[in-house]
């Protein structure tokens, strides 16, 4: 059995070069640089394990074993593929890395004819109109955080937030006289969305009369969404206000926090809006990622279909 080296490999080294380009150069937010050295991390221990710590010695073998290994183990093909992006990534970047460290040296990508496992695209979770209505009445808007929670959820729902995007909002990026939020969303990419008039009338009313007794018991910050000890709410926060709310507002649903942000694009696109303008206020870089809202909506007219025709 071949022993893994205590001490690091060019393997190693590289990725995490790799790593420091993905942040620095790629401008990569902190969690997805964060999935990518889990992945890369698994990787090295796969190939010290079997002897492999030069990175111009990897093999397309080595790199199906890894891949097929994690599927044996109960891997989803939908994370065999994330897989594979990341070490594509990764095996592409070494070239650069392999050349800064040695000079010229012959490389071959292992990764350059292997396909992807292949998915069933999985349908995004949606409510109904009328689902979406009851949620966003649940909180007891006659308490502080209740009209915060309102908030929190109609601004959701309204733009389309990522929940990352959602709690990291600022006081600095909000344009709500002219109807309008400006948010950086994944790369550090920016983008201005509109917001309709619920989503205005109580964040103004929740900026307004709660956040200043929150921010007094916490420290100063231009986050928007404060929990009750007035610090920034964490995504785990986010999740436990978006539950309790699900639990009073009767929606039988399994709600998720990107429940709110599915909703938004799918009513869009089932009210007639442009797949290109849906595509632009989600801030997809991909508009087959927008596309399977489409696919949302033709499930629903089926459903319809099914229930109502005669023939159905």
């Amino acid at each position: 059995m071949t022993r893994q080296p205590s001490t690091p490999s060019l393997v190693t080294d590289s990725i995490e070069e790799y790593l420091d380009h993905l942040t620095s150069e790629r401008g990569l937010s902190e969690n997805t640089v964060a999935s990518y050295r889990g992945d890369l991390a698994q990787y090295a221990a796969h190939l010290a394990k079997n002897g492999v710590t030069d990175p111009s010695r990897i093999t397309e073998r080595n790199v199906r074993d890894y891949i097929g290994g994690g599927i044996i183990s109960g891997l989803s093909p939908r994370s065999a593929a994330r897989r594979l992006s990341c070490l594509r990534g990764y095996h592409a970047f070494l070239p650069k890395a392999l050349t800064d460290r040695a000079g010229s040296r012959s490389y071959t990508d292992p990764t350059l004819h292997m396909e992807a496992p292949r998915m069933s695209r999985k349908l995004p979770d949606v409510l109904g109109v009328h689902e979406i209505e009851s949620l966003l009445n649940a909180p007891d808007t006659a308490t502080p955080l209740g009209t915060r929670d309102r908030a929190m959820l109609e601004m959701g729902y309204g733009a389309g937030l990522r929940v990352s995007e959602l709690i990291s909002l600022e006081l600095s990026n909000l344009f709500l006289e002219d109807s309008y939020i400006r948010v950086l969303g994944k790369g550090s990419k920016e983008r201005v969305i509109p917001v309709g008039n619920p989503a205005i009338d109580w964040t103004e009313r929740y900026r307004r009369d709660v956040r200043p007794d929150l921010i007094a018991k916490g420290t100063p910050t231009d986050v928007l969404f404060l929990n009750a000890r007035g610090y920034p709410l964490t995504r785990m926060g986010f999740w436990k206000i978006l539950q309790k709310q699900v639990a009073g507002s009767g929606v039988r649903e399994r709600v998720k926090p990107h429940t709110l942000r599915h909703s938004f694009a799918t009513h869009l696109l089932k009210g007639g809006a442009d797949l290109r303008a849906v595509q632009e206020m989600l801030g997809h870089a991909d508009i087959s990622t927008t596309q399977i809202y489409t696919s949302v909506d033709r499930e629903y007219l089926k459903a319809i279909h099914r229930t109502f025709h005669p023939r159905g």
